[in-house]
This record gives structure tokens, sequence and C-alpha cells, in this order.
């Protein structure tokens, strides 16, 4: 069976490998505060153009980074704004709200928050002379790319930041699969995300890494006491090293975006091959997901071979697909897909 479920199905970048076999035997201090933990620190900030008093954390997956940030950061009453569509909200089986934390949500527009409906939400909040009875809004969580593979423009971040500001909100973005979003032309950088979010994550785990993911906090007075949020929440991984390990070998030399851009160039390959065929997409996306609409019974046939999603019905024949590629699908498995596409579709 041929995978195109999702960008994880694989292991771990042969680097890394490597360079957890040559440092097994070494003795490193624990919990993080190990040489390679704090090297990979170094090398995330200078990619974000941070200073060094920007703390970087490193977790084992991104629903326990996400739980953790979200419950650390906001006060007792408040809640975290989210798309209805957001990770948080439909794939995380109630971890945010097993804080105490409640999700408010707003309508996506293309997997999106636009400012203007996250403004008129903290508008109606604010408004309210009852609004000391409801969850304040305290921050809000976006992903780039989102759970429909599209991308944040510069300008609607920046309109974004302008909203939190006005209404002192945390904005924070997880970046599960972050590395793929930057891949693609055009696309806002890390250091446009560094100087407009509060809080991301560079996602590891979908990316090259066995696990992981690296929470840099970009206001660091944010940051002074994460360590006990860390801790209580079980995050605090006790051989930190395997952690700094990875992403100090994704980072050192730029391997995390050159894979990036591997996935990236695949998709581009399969979402082109898709179209010439004749298939609408229900999103735009031009990062490592793409979601063709095919008839069902073509579904039903590729899956004979490949594994992947029948995302969401459009018509009574038909349904979106999702499509995704990795940091390592081999190109003959993108060509045989295709092949099958449309010798199905004939």
């Amino acid at each position: 069976m041929i995978m195109f479920n999702c960008d994880y199905a694989e292991g771990a970048h042969p680097r890394i490998l490597e360079r957890l076999s040559e440092t097994n035997f070494d003795q490193t201090l624990t919990y993080g505060l190990d040489v390679h933990s704090d090297r990979a620190r170094s090398y995330i900030r200078a990619a974000c153009g941070l200073g060094d008093e920007a703390p970087v954390h490193f977790f084992t997956g991104g629903t326990q980074a996400n739980l953790t940030v979200i419950d650390a950061m906001l006060l007792p009453y408040q809640g975290v704004v989210s798309t209805e569509t957001g990770h948080i909200n439909v794939h995380e089986t109630g971890a945010v709200e097993a804080t105490g934390r409640k999700i408010l949500t707003l309508p996506p527009v293309d997997g999106k928050i636009p400012a203007a409906s996250l403004r008129e939400y903290c508008e109606a909040h604010y408004a309210d002379h009852d609004r000391d009875q409801t969850v304040q809004p305290g921050m809000v969580y976006i992903s780039h790319p989102t759970e429909c593979g599209t991308l944040y423009t510069l300008a609607e971040l920046e309109a974004l930041r302008a909203v939190c500001d006005e209404f002192g909100l945390i904005l924070y973005l997880d970046g599960a699969r972050l590395g793929y979003g930057l891949a693609v032309p055009g696309s806002v950088t890390l250091r446009d995300i560094a100087r407009l979010c509060d809080v991301f994550y560079i996602g590891g785990t979908k990316l090259g890494a066995m696990f992981g993911e690296a929470v840099v906090i970009a206001r660091p007075e944010l940051g002074k006491c994460f360590r006990y949020s860390l801790k209580r929440r079980g995050a605090m991984l006790a051989k930190g090293r395997m952690l700094g390990i990875q992403f100090e070998v994704l980072f050192e030399d730029g391997l995390y975006f050159e894979i990036a851009q591997h996935a990236v160039a695949l998709a581009d390959e399969l979402r082109l091959g898709c179209r010439d065929a004749g298939l609408e997409m229900l999103y735009d996306t031009a990062a490592n997901q793409l979601f063709p609409i095919m008839p069902d019974a073509v579904i039903a046939k590729l899956q004979e071979k490949y594994r992947f999603f029948a995302w969401e019905r459009v018509d009574s024949e038909r349904s979106a697909a999702r499509l995704c590629t990795s940091w390592c699908t081999p190109e003959e498995n993108v060509a045989a897909f295709l092949g099958d596409l449309r010798a199905a579709l004939k």
C-alpha cells in the first residue's frame, strides 16, 4: 500500500538517526539542558532572527505543545479563539478543554480566521454589559498551513497582529507543517512569523524528525516560568537530548528547509497532474496537501492500492480526497498515482 494519507508515515531522516547513534553513549545533562538542545535553540533563534533571550522549548508532539502553551499563557477566565476547523477544536479529543480552557470558535474562510471576523468577535464581547459572565478571549490560535492546507499571507498575518494588539490578545501559531508552508515560493518567512506571532511552534514530527516540536516564545516575558508548565503537563522529557539532537540536525545547515522543498515540489506534480486530468480542487493550496474532487468510484478504485482520505463529500457522486506528500515521498510513487488516476478516470 502506497501512502498519501499523511506526512508522518515514515521514520526519521537518516542524518538524525546517524547523529543519535553517534552520540548514544555520550553523557549529557538531562531535561533539555544538554549541549545539543542548547545548540538547537541557538540555530532556531538565528533562523527566526530572535535574540538569546527568546525561550525555545522542545515537546514530543503537537497536542502536548498546544495544550501546554494555551494553558500556561491564559488567565483562568480566558479562552482561545480558533476556527471551527482548527486542529485544537476537531482533532485533539478535548485536550485543551481538559485544561479548563474554552475554545471560542469562528467560522473559517478557506480554513483561516479573517482579521475582520476576529475584530467583530472581540468588539461584541466588550460591548456586552454582561461580559464578565462570559469567557474572555485571551489568545488567537491559527495554523500555517491550516487544516485545509491553505496559507496565511503576510497581509493577513499583519492584520491579525493589529487586532491582537488592539484587544490585548496573544497570537499563537501551530506550525505542525510549518516547513512545508515556508517552502512555498512567495510565502511568509520564518522571520515574518517570529515578528508577528507571540508564540509559535516549528513542527518536526511531520518534517523529518522521529518526533518532536520546538515551541518558540518570541515575547520572552510570556515564557518566564514556562518550564514549570512543561513539567506540570508531563512534557519535560528526561532524556531531553533526544529532542535537541533532532532539531540540531534539522537546523544546523538548513536541512529542515531543504527536505520541505522536496515535499512541496512533489505536491506540485500531483496538483498539476490532477488538474491535467480534469479534476477541480476543493481548496486552493500550495504546500504539501491537496484536495482534488473525484468521483466516488474513482476514489474507491485508487484506494485499493493507495491510502488517502476521502475528506469531504461534494455532491451525490463526488468527494474531495486529501493527498499529502512528505519530506521523503519517492517521485515514482507520484508518477504511479497519476498513471492510475488517469486510468481510473477513463
